[in-house]
């Protein structure tokens, strides 16, 4: 039954008074023609968001119009370059943006990193900057509605240069995560799951069970909590590699090749790389990637994820709270935690230590092949304000201290299986149990069975893996940790 495609009048008013202007009509079937400008789904639900009736229906020529005029291609850049620079247009566009300010001459200048637009040729006014500050702001990279024109060389500026006139923020609205945490408790568990995975773009209905469900929620671990690694292994085909890459602006999704000055440090620029502006970096595609046998890239990412520093060589320290994903394709015969599943993965995967420091693996087998069966159909929440949400709760402690109230350790518990369980534990609260204030908000065997249990098992798997790398770890599992029963 496609549950999501026959949402009742009654759950849609529900959903509607819950989240009021963050729902928006998603048929993945029918916004085909906006797939066609390869746009993400967070970039994508504003853009229909923009141009849908209350019905749900889409205004296709205003929606198309829009892309082509605010959303250009790259190989466009050119020809607004020569608008800009040549005919001395003002023009305005989506796109993302980030701005440095020179401690020596005190300007303030802009990048677009994704039209090759840098520092250098770019500058920002300074009754512009006293507008646009507080947007500009929010954090290192920023996507908005930017206008841009051309500040001519004059006696004291012999270099002309492509000036800030104004930026309108992406996302304008503010995100009230106590609305959200209180919209919870209009919704059973079920239907909270099924909330979850329509908001990613899945449609809940085409799922054969909760195991499923919960399989692919499981992806949503690193988008709510702050340093969480985990590795993925998954037949191909299964969405891994949309949901990590597609779903939120404040994720990264490596597929291909990159150096290590995109992803740690960048030393000729005094630059830190996006594993210092991002919530999570996932790196696709592990088996084949050749940057995985960089031993330096080996050993930041070893105490990136071990102690979220890292230590450049000119002394440098980049920060991190980013989440480390590996993910890769695996072959049938191999699907199975009980053997060695990383005969085929880089020098890394086969050494205890690095493994020691991902905490939780996702079986990806038990994710069906993606088909447009399982692509939503229905009211769900724009997946902007959706990963936004997610983005905030990470600074959120209060579900730790939960989860520190309510977590019995083991005698002798080794200190890396503590964290990791209790890691993953506090981002299965989050997602699941947003609006859980305090230990006694949540039940014993609620807790257990979606939080506790699923982050033994994951870390469980990676015990194993150890065992397989390296003989002395061999029998290796995790202590079983218990739950303290709290009084209401």
């Amino acid at each position: 039954m496609n549950e999501i495609a026959i949402q009742t009048e009654e759950f849609i008013e529900r959903l509607k008074d819950a989240f009021d202007e963050m729902i928006v009509y998603k048929d993945l079937k029918k916004s085909n023609f906006i797939s066609s400008f390869k746009l993400p789904s967070f970039m994508r639900d504003w853009v229909i968001k923009h141009f849908q009736d209350d019905n749900g229906e889409i205004n296709v020529d205003g929606a198309v119009e829009f892309i082509k005029e605010f959303i250009p291609k790259k190989d466009e850049w050119i020809n607004i370059k020569n608008r800009i620079v040549m005919q001395g247009e003002n023009v305005q566009f989506l796109a993302k943006i980030s701005i440095r300010i020179d401690i020596a001459t005190q300007e303030i200048s802009f990048e677009l990193p994704d039209f090759g637009l840098g520092y250098a040729n770019t500058v920002i006014p300074r009754d512009v900057w006293e507008d646009c500050s507080s947007d500009l702001l929010k954090s290192e990279e920023n996507w908005g509605i930017v206008e841009l024109g051309y500040q001519y060389p004059d006696e004291d500026n012999s270099k002309g240069k492509i000036k800030l006139v104004s930026f309108r923020d992406f996302c304008p609205y503010v995100v009230d995560l106590d609305d959200y945490k209180y919209a919870r408790e209009s919704f059973s568990f079920t239907e909270w799951i099924n909330i979850l995975l329509s908001a990613a773009d899945y449609n809940p209905g085409g799922y054969e069970s909760m195991e499923q469900k919960l399989a692919v929620i499981q992806r949503l671990l690193p988008f709510v909590e702050k340093r969480i690694n985990l590795m993925e292994l998954a037949p191909a085909g299964t969405g891994k590699s949309y949901l990590f890459g597609q779903v939120s602006r404040h994720g990264w999704l490596v597929s291909g090749k990159v150096t290590r000055a995109k992803l740690i440090y960048d030393i000729g620029k005094k630059k830190d790389g996006v594993v210092a502006v991002r919530d999570y970096v996932a790196l696709d595609e592990i088996r084949e990637a050749e940057y995985m046998k960089d031993t330096e890239i080996q050993s930041a990412l070893q105490a990136i994820m071990e102690n979220g520093a890292y230590r450049a060589p000119d002394n440098h320290e980049v920060n991190v709270d980013a989440g480390i994903i590996f993910l890769g394709n695996i072959d049938s015969t191999v699907m199975n935690e009980y053997q060695n599943m990383f005969v085929e993965l880089p020098k890394p995967f086969h050494q205890p230590q690095f493994l020691d420091r991902i905490h939780g693996f996702i079986k990806g087998w038990d994710i069906p092949r993606m088909t447009d069966d399982l692509k939503v159909c229905g009211w769900a929440l724009n997946s902007e304000y959706f990963a936004t949400v997610l983005h905030s709760l990470r600074d959120d402690p209060t579900y730790r201290a939960i989860v520190d109230a309510l977590v019995v350790l083991p005698k002798g518990a080794d200190t890396r299986d503590t964290e990791a369980i209790k890691r993953i534990s506090t981002a299965y609260l989050k997602l699941l149990f947003p609006n859980v204030r305090s230990a006694s908000d949540i039940t014993s065997y609620d807790f257990k069975k979606y939080c506790l249990k699923p982050a033994m098992e994951m870390r469980q798997i990676i015990r194993m893996q150890m065992g397989y790398a390296d003989d002395k770890y061999q029998g290796s599992v995790v202590p079983e940790f218990t739950i303290k029963e709290i009084e209401e």
